[in-house]
């Protein structure tokens, strides 16, 4: 038998889960709703009379705690459902949700894969933009075309007149003992090249050092003194040798009647370090030879040559009998070789070998002041298609003949191989 009031807070009837006064068990019945008595307005501070029915809400001293108004301090409930039963801290997993805790949200995986792959973005231009600057600002853009004169009419594609020149800047005793290189003062073309790169794919065209040619009424690159044509031949490496680039260029463009767009020279050292670091150039070489001047000391087959082994490479004349034309054919070959090798996923994707290649590279370079980035790896690329099937590698057209030991052009051909080249049509002339 309880001896359990008939009604806690209210009158008969009303039960909140304290029981029954009935021996018999309860049934089923609805529960009431639970309304909080409103908040009391404040009064003087008189003696409050005690509630009816509430147990240590109110006593007889006239204090009055808060909790019969429904108030609890900390913003929770009390543990069981009852209010103002101790909890700390509001939406806790002991407050009055009876233990109950809410599960975190699944993550939003859509919303951080873009996020990831905004920020991705971002770094990689970040770092392409960086990377654009630093290499930007290597390049020496010291040849001035401004200043040839009487220059031939622009035609379609893009003409680059590649020159190895034999300078030995910046290499110490050392370096040159090692790359044979002796140690003459100055600097005089080894090798010059005309690389044309258009719709009709790209040609590579050699040109002997050693071609006879007409130097032509030139305005001297640094005095400004212009200098009359007088119908003299020369060697074409001598128009380098005495007024540089600019004359090499006039002399050019004289003697083919092809406008050049763009002049890129690069000296021994720049070369081998170039090589050395994409790790060497895998080259198939068909028959043995040595050459003493140039340290060249080659067994036949397919090997890596380091840079220096490379420069001997290139370098190599008198294992040919002294011939040019054998030497410019294995310098077309190395140097599509090169490029080729060079701009593959595996370097150009990998920061470890993509900037000692560029900074060795560009740190050599010496380029025409109308020179881009974009336009230096377009010529990169277009040596690239040379030995990809998609181009034409040949020396300019000779007669067989020579004056002087100078081989003579065919102007014949070379006139119909630079109207080609103009006008961006498919190469059908043979050269030597």
């Amino acid at each position: 038998m309880s001896d359990w009031p008939e009604g806690r807070n209210g009158g008969p009837g009303e039960r909140y889960g304290q029981g029954s006064a009935s021996p018999r068990p309860e049934s089923a019945r609805a529960m009431p709703h639970v309304r909080r008595r409103p908040a009391p307005q404040p009064q003087s501070p008189a003696r409050i009379p005690p509630q009816p029915g509430g147990r240590g809400h109110g006593d007889a001293s006239g204090y009055d705690s808060g909790y019969n108004t429904g108030q609890v301090y900390g913003g929770g409930h009390g543990p069981g459902g009852g209010q103002g039963g101790g909890h700390r801290g509001g939406g806790g997993s002991r407050g009055g949700d009876s233990g109950y805790v809410q599960p975190r949200p699944a993550p939003n995986w859509g919303r951080r894969l873009k996020i990831g792959a905004l920020t991705l973005v971002v770094v990689v231009l970040a770092v392409s933009v960086g990377t654009y600057f630093w290499a930007d600002g290597k390049l020496k853009r010291e040849v001035d075309l401004s200043k040839v004169i009487d220059r031939p009419a622009e035609g379609k594609g893009t003409n680059y007149l590649i020159v190895g020149s034999d300078s030995r800047e910046g290499m110490t005793d050392e370096d040159k003992k090692k790359l044979h290189t002796g140690s003459a003062e100055g600097k005089r073309t080894d090798s010059m090249m005309i690389l044309h790169d258009g719709s009709g794919g790209p040609t590579l065209i050699s040109l002997p050092r050693d071609s006879n040619v007409e130097i032509p009424s030139f305005v001297g690159s640094e005095s400004g003194k212009k200098y009359e044509g007088t119908g003299r031949t020369v060697k074409l490496n001598a128009a380098y040798a005495e007024d540089g680039p600019e004359l090499l260029v006039r002399t050019v463009e004289f003697n083919t009647g092809l406008r050049i767009d763009h002049y890129v020279e690069i000296g021994f050292g720049g070369f081998a370090q170039i090589v050395d670091a994409i790790g060497g150039v895998e080259l198939d070489i068909p028959k043995a030879f040595k050459d003493k001047k140039s340290g060249a000391d080659f067994q036949a087959g397919t090997q890596t040559l380091n840079g220096e082994q490379s420069l001997a490479f290139v370098r190599t004349r008198y294992a040919f009998a002294g011939s040019d034309l054998d030497r410019t054919k294995n310098q077309q070959k190395f140097l599509a070789a090169l490029a080729s090798q060079t701009a593959t996923p595996s370097t150009i994707l990998n920061p470890f070998k993509l900037y000692p290649t560029m900074g060795a590279g560009l740190d050599t370079l010496i380029v025409d002041k109308d020179m881009s980035l974009w336009s230096l790896g377009k010529m990169f690329f277009a040596m690239k298609g040379v030995t990809g099937g998609d181009g034409t590698s040949m020396n300019i057209p000779l007669t067989g003949q020579s004056v002087n030991g100078n081989l003579i052009w065919d102007k014949d051909k070379v006139k119909q191989l630079m109207e080609q080249l103009k006008n961006d049509d498919t190469v059908t002339v043979k050269g030597n």
